[in-house]
């Protein structure tokens, strides 16, 4: 079939039957809707045009820049479709994105803008907001931005609603299940109020990680305050899934299935078989469910990688807490070297200025400058992992103390390191549980010797 504009590629993806053979759940037929067949790779293609289609006209004639906070597939759809049609895009973010979807924003030409907040590694003490910051902006600059707000605009439902709804029912009528992750919830709703037309029974599960993990494109049940479209009572159950079984099922899906998608469909997958088998018989017709695969596996490997090295031939380090505190890594350390395993904020300001040891900040810059521990240096997260592929630029023998917003990102990072034989330890409970225990910020770029935090050595 021949098209004139990439636009009309976006819908009408593939409904895929799962094999009950490999999912094994008894008396269910299990559909994925593959999102990641829209022309730019996700879910998102679909709301990033159904937000400013009927508005192009005027968005070019006054000559505004689109403004959105994403963490990824929404701004990657909104950068192409701008780019387009001419028009800038200003993203503002405060939930770090795996590295490839960082650089295809680059690539493509986006303008982003990291806060200083969530990451990886939840920071419950955000300085400011990406909401906050996109009205500074526009009321500093009247006019000069059209924001599209997937958060809370009413055509991300009705997008969904009118298309991804209407495709599933088109292909195989009434569901009994809808499982999705809520990042925006606009894929849930959406589509689930569409379907419960023909089923009023319908029962909408969505996905959430847990409080204290991370996994790409959803929120924490936590986070779900600050989405304008969250409703809690449309949905049956709200799941929490962990970043390890979410990336269990990413592998089982591309193995067993052939669906290459990201780790919010593993998530998916998790949640629905876990749900599923949960339920009681419902006689001789299976119950349909479905699950929407909103991307694809390719942009997450880094991720994979970091949370299963073992995948790819690589050594697993210990997971934060796998050690009791004073123990040592596996192979030759130092007299007195750093558990891997962690070392307390007390213990840390303890060292002094003078003690020979190297603290990291893995936190973005603006989060860094805000406030860091005295005398750290600031090395963004991906930066580091780059580092650790390529060659890490400190020798064994020199103590190292990462930090991060509050210890699990730093946590895995520093098992690595020690796996590999340097004297790595993360700081417990991170900047937070440094600042909590009255201890003093370095504010700035400066690396200066403030306060009692261990000076960097030169």
């Amino acid at each position: 079939m021949l098209y004139s504009d990439i636009t009309e590629l976006i819908g009408n993806t593939p409904l895929l039957r799962l094999d009950p053979r490999k999912h094994g759940i008894e008396g269910a037929e299990l559909y994925a809707k593959l999102e990641f067949c829209n022309p730019f790779g996700s879910v998102k293609d679909r709301i990033a045009w159904g937000m400013i289609r009927d508005d192009l006209p005027g968005i070019t004639s006054r000559g505004q820049t689109l403004i959105e906070a994403s963490s990824g597939n929404t701004a990657k759809a909104l950068q192409v479709l701008a780019a387009m049609h001419g028009i800038r895009l200003r993203v503002l973010t405060n939930r770090t994105k795996v590295r490839e979807v960082r650089d295809a924003l680059e690539l493509l030409g986006g303008e982003l803008e990291e806060l200083p907040g969530l990451s990886e590694c939840p920071d419950p003490t955000v300085p400011n907001d990406v909401f906050g910051a996109i009205e500074k902006l526009m009321a500093e600059s009247p006019g000069a931005y059209y924001h599209t707000s997937q958060y809370t605009n009413q055509r991300n439902l009705r997008t969904h609603h009118d298309t991804t709804g209407k495709e599933i029912f088109d292909d195989i009528g009434a569901v009994d299940f809808l499982f999705g992750g809520l990042g925006t919830t606009g894929s849930t709703r959406g589509a689930a109020t569409y379907l419960r037309a023909a089923n009023p029974r319908l029962q909408t599960i969505g996905i959430v990680s847990t409080r204290d993990d991370f996994i790409p494109g959803i929120r924490s049940e936590a986070e779900l305050w600050e989405v304008g479209l969250f409703e809690r009572d449309f949905y049956a159950e709200i799941l929490p899934v962990r970043s390890a079984d979410a990336v269990d099922a990413t592998v089982d899906l591309a193995r067993r299935h052939g669906v290459l998608a990201g780790p919010t469909t593993g998530a998916a997958y998790w949640a629905a078989r876990q749900y599923l088998q949960r339920q009681p018989p419902a006689g001789s017709v299976p119950r349909r469910a479905v699950i929407i695969a909103c991307d694809r596996l390719e942009p997450y490997l880094s991720y994979v990688r970091q949370r299963r090295p073992e995948l790819f031939g690589q050594a697993r380090g210990a997971a934060p807490g796998d050690r009791p505190a004073g123990a040592l890594s596996a192979g030759a350390r130092p007299a007195g070297a750093l558990a891997a395993a962690g070392i307390s904020v007390t213990e840390l300001a303890s060292l002094g200025p003078e003690a020979p040891v190297l603290c990291v900040d893995t936190r973005g810059s603006m989060a860094y400058r805000i406030g860091h521990v005295p005398g750290s240096v600031n090395i963004r997260d991906d930066h580091l992992e780059d580092m650790l592929r390529q060659g890490f630029p400190f020798p064994p023998s020199r103590t190292i103390v990462l930090i991060c917003p509050v210890g699990e990102y730093s946590g895995r990072l520093a098992a690595s390191l020690a796996q590999a034989g340097h004297d790595a330890a993360s700081l417990a409970g991170g900047i937070v549980a440094w600042r909590d225990a009255g201890l003093p910020l370095e504010s700035g770029l400066a690396h200066g010797n403030a306060g009692p935090g261990p000076k960097a050595p030169g």
